[in-house]
């Protein structure tokens, strides 16, 4: 875990299946799906929240709970995506970053996504470790899901 990899939503991209299908070569593997090196590594605009934050577009916040008007309507709707979906929370995540600090956070996520058979990160996207469970990942229709969701 890596605070590099902590995104201004909160996200985790540590934990995202692009940036783990990047970080594991999927592709050369023979499955294909999206690589991404994370939010701040790459230095884009974050596509749910940033293109449209001045705030954070500007530079003047670096994570989201930094705002008066922390949670804002877009991250309140991804972030209950993401809780239905992909069982993590983006609020949840800023309001431990704000109230603990960023090195506890990083503790309490590499505990929260540890392969429980290989000690590697497991996915939030699909609940798979891209180390041990790569088969079973590649047999899925949908990458990008929980099963039962």
């Amino acid at each position: 875990m890596d605070k590099e990899l902590i995104a201004p939503c909160g996200a985790n991209c540590a934990v995202c299946g692009r940036y783990l299908a990047l970080r594991y070569d999927v592709n050369r593997k023979g499955m294909r799906m999206s690589y991404c090196a994370g939010c701040r590594p790459r230095n884009r605009k974050c596509a749910f929240i940033t293109k449209n934050c001045k705030l954070l577009l500007s530079k003047k916040i670096e994570f989201c709970y930094e705002c008066g008007n922390f949670p804002c309507k877009r991250l309140k709707r991804l972030d209950g995506r993401y809780q239905k979906f992909f069982r993590t929370s983006f609020v949840e995540n800023l309001e431990y970053i704000k109230n603990k600090g960023m090195a506890k956070f990083l503790k309490a996520q590499q505990e929260k996504w540890r392969c429980s058979k290989c000690g590697e990160v497991i996915c939030c996207h699909n609940g798979l470790c891209f180390n041990c469970d790569f088969q079973t990942l590649k047999k899925k229709k949908n990458k990008i899901r929980w099963e039962g969701n």
